[in-house]
C-alpha cells in the first residue's frame, strides 16, 4: 500500500531479465511481471484450491505480504443487524478528519468465497486516509456455506444501516458512497440498484475496482488471460460455482448487473479495471451500458495491470498511482 523503494530496486535489477510481456496491445506493468515471476519460483498456488478453507488461508497470507501497514487511522469493531443475525464490521477514522465526514461502505472481493474484515485492512485504510473519510467495512456472509443472494442481502442491509445510522458514527448522510473491488464491486452496484428501486437516500457514489458483472458470459478478455496473471479463468469459474450453486439464477440482475434492464438514475460511478485481467471486458462493458444510461461515469482501464493490483501496490509503482487514483476518485465523488 505504501510504495516501497527497496521492492523496486530489487525489481529494476531483475528487469531486464524477463523479456516484456504484451497481449492485446498492453504490456504488463515490469513489477507487476517481476512478482508473477517470483511467486512462479516460490511456487505460489492459484487463487482457488481444493477445499475452500484452504483457500481462505492462502488469500490471507498472500493478501497482506506486500502491505506496509497504512498510518493515519485508527479503527474499531463493530456488529450490524443482517437479514440473518449480525454481521462482523470494521470502522476506519482517519486522523483529523472533521465531523460529520463523508463516507464509503466497502465491500470486500474474493469471488464471493473468500476474503474478510483483514485481507482488505489495509486498503480501507488506505481511502480513509486517502480519500479523507470514514471507512465501514462489511464482512458479509460467504459461499458455499451461504450461496447467492446472502451477500447482496448483508450488503444492502449495510447499507441502510449506515443511512439510518450516519450521525452515530460521524458520517454525513448525504454524502455515503459504495464502494468494493472484483466481487465486492459486483456487490456494491447491485446494492446500489437496489437503493434506486427502493427510493433510498444514497448512495451518492459508486467505487468499483475491476467489478465481476456478468456470471453468463464468457468475453475475449476471459481468454487472453485465462493463466499466468494470478487470477485465472479457473479461479473465477470455482467461485462462480461456489457462489451460484443455482446457475439457472446467474442471469438475475442481482447476480449478472450488466444484464439488468435499466441502469439509469444510478449514482455517479468511477469503474476501474485491469488490462490484465479476465474481467477486463465485461467491467469495460458495463462502464459503457452506465453511460449510455445517463449516468456520470469515469471509465478508467489500467491497461498494464492485473486484478487485485491494490495488494500489490507496495512493490509496483504503477499499482500504487493506480491506487493513488481511485482514493482521488473517491474524494472528488464525495465532494460533489
Amino acid at each position: 500500500m505504501i510504495y516501497s523503494r527497496t521492492l523496486s530496486r530489487v525489481a529494476a535489477a531483475l528487469r531486464p531479465r524477463l523479456r516484456p510481456v504484451e497481449i492485446d496491445g498492453q504490456r504488463l506493468d515490469p513489477d507487476t511481471q517481476w512478482l508473477i515471476r517470483l511467486g512462479e519460483l516460490g511456487g505460489a498456488p492459484t487463487v482457488s484450491a481444493p477445499t475452500v478453507e484452504e483457500a481462505r488461508a492462502r488469500f490471507r497470507r498472500s493478501a497482506t505480504f506486500l502491505d506496509p501497514r497504512v498510518r493515519g487511522c485508527v479503527s474499531s469493531d463493530r456488529t450490524l443487524p443482517g437479514p440473518a443475525g449480525d454481521l462482523r464490521a470494521r470502522l476506519y477514522t482517519p486522523r483529523g478528519v472533521s465531523e460529520p465526514a463523508p463516507g464509503l461502505l466497502f465491500l470486500h472481493g474474493g469471488g464471493w468465497t473468500i476474503g474478510d474484515l483483514d485481507t482488505h485492512d489495509n486498503v480501507c485504510r488506505y481511502f480513509a486516509v486517502e480519500a479523507g473519510c470514514r471507512v465501514l467495512a462489511l464482512d458479509y456472509r460467504l459461499a458455499p456455506e451461504h450461496p447467492y443472494p446472502a451477500a447482496v442481502d448483508d450488503a444492502e442491509a449495510a447499507l441502510r444501516w449506515l443511512l439510518e445510522h450516519a450521525a452515530e458514527v460521524g458520517i454525513d448522510p448525504a454524502r455515503v458512497a459504495i464502494g468494493g473491488d472484483s466481487a465486492g464491486g459486483n456487490l456494491a452496484t447491485v446494492v446500489a440498484r437496489r437503493a434506486r428501486d427502493a427510493g433510498l437516500a444514497g448512495p451518492c457514489y459508486q467505487l468499483l475496482l475491476y467489478p465481476g458483472v456478468d456470471a453468463t458470459q464468457e468475453r475475449p478478455s476471459f481468454e487472453l488471460f485465462a493463466e499466468g496473471f494470478l487470477l485465472t479463468a479457473a479461479d473465477v469459474r470455482w467461485f462462480k460455482g461456489h457462489y451460484h450453486p443455482d446457475p439457472s439464477r446467474m442471469g438475475e440482475p442481482d447476480a449478472s448487473p450488466l444484464l439488468a434492464e435499466d441502469l439509469s438514475g444510478l449514482a455517479p460511478a468511477a469503474v476501474i479495471v485491469a488490462g490484465f485481467d479476465p474481467l477486463r471486458d465485461e467491467g469495460l462493458a458495463y462502464a459503457r451500458r452506465l453511460a449510455e444510461a445517463g449516468v456520470k461515469t469515469e471509465e478508467v482501464l489500467h491497461e498494464g495491470l492485473i486484478h487485485g493490483f491494490p495488494h500489490v501496490s507496495a512493490a509496483s509503482r504503477a499499482s500504487h498511482e493506480a491506487l493513488a487514483a481511485a482514493a482521488a476518485s473517491l474524494r472528488a465523488g464525495l465532494a460533489r
